[in-house]
């Protein structure tokens, strides 16, 4: 087993630490709204409990995305990753349905609230324990570039913010008597988790539809072609991806016709190795061509259709 492939196994710790995490504050959640009868609590651990499946799904999906490559799998397993996030963003959009149609029944018929300054204490230690695991995911995730991380990491700081919000708001309700604050507060969270779920769908989609690394990544990759232009060597057909945290690079170089094919391999070499060292963990393949070739020219597109040559005598 490679260095790598251990480096991605050992992310699972993560996830576990995640459903431990989720789980507590489940029940933490679920006894601060039993106590109070606030929907607005009640959406909260609701949340909680997609924090629950989407870690458990994120758990999977590393587990899967450290299996090195195979004969079925050349490029490896690391899109896997994006299932998770899509699955964690499909979960959080369930959940804004069920905590918006929970609201409305409550804002049509408003309740009063119990123990509210017992389920706030609740309610408050189980933010600070949301908040310290989604630091640490945050900080993890952004060091591996595991997207399955950075989306359990994301998804717990919306709820940090979404239980500070219902905190503020069933206090408020507990001083000045408008029931009409705590459904309507449950409103405004379920319309925020709805736009994390829109950006995690996104995410996934886009890598799951293999989009281009971002324009920084491109930048830097297109400066240090731009130096070995100066000396004489062009290039064309940039393509880029990223697979969960690998990225993929390819790109035709086109040296003058007189080198030697050691000249040539020499110098493609080079590139991949500076191209290497700009993105980590990235696989680079080149194909290269002769400058003066009117055919070199001709490749660019994606799909390049079969041409007939005449052979020299």
């Amino acid at each position: 087993m490679t260095k790598d492939v251990v480096s991605r196994a050992s992310l699972t710790r993560y996830a576990w630490l995640s459903i431990g995490a989720a789980t507590l504050t489940i029940a933490l959640k679920g006894v601060a709204w039993w106590l109070t009868g606030s929907v607005g609590l009640l959406s909260d651990a609701i949340e909680s409990l997609v924090n629950l499946v989407g870690a458990l799904m994120a758990l999977w999906m590393l587990t899967l995305a450290a299996l090195p490559a195979d004969e079925e799998h050349a490029y490896g397993y690391s899109k896997a990753e994006y299932f998770s996030s899509a699955f964690e963003g499909f979960l959080i959009l369930l959940a804004a349905i069920s905590i918006g149609y929970a609201a409305l029944v409550r804002l049509l018929d408003p309740q009063p609230l119990a123990e509210v300054g017992v389920g706030l204490m609740v309610s408050l230690l189980a933010s600070a324990i949301n908040l310290a695991t989604a630091r640490i995911l945050l900080r993890v995730g952004r060091e591996h570039d595991s997207i399955s991380l950075e989306a359990d990491a994301q998804h717990l700081m919306t709820d940090v913010w979404t239980s500070a919000g219902v905190i503020v708001g069933v206090a408020l309700v507990w001083l000045s008597g408008w029931l009409w604050l705590d459904p309507t507060i449950a409103l405004v969270v379920a319309a925020n988790i709805l736009w994390t779920a829109f950006q995690l769908m996104r995410r996934s989609l886009s890598g799951l539809l293999d989009a281009s690394l971002p324009a920084p990544e491109l930048a830097r990759i297109e400066a240090l072609l731009a130096r070995h232009r100066t000396q004489g060597i062009a290039f064309h057909a940039l393509r880029t991806r990223r697979a969960g945290s690998r990225s993929f690079v390819s790109l035709h170089v086109l040296v003058p016709g007189q080198w030697t094919v050691q000249q040539g391999h020499d110098r493609v070499e080079r590139i991949e190795d500076e191209i290497r060292e700009l993105l980590p963990r990235a696989h680079v393949t080149t194909h290269l061509e002769p400058l003066e070739d009117p055919l070199s020219m001709s490749d660019q597109d994606l799909e390049r259709r079969p041409r007939s040559r005449i052979a020299s005598p």
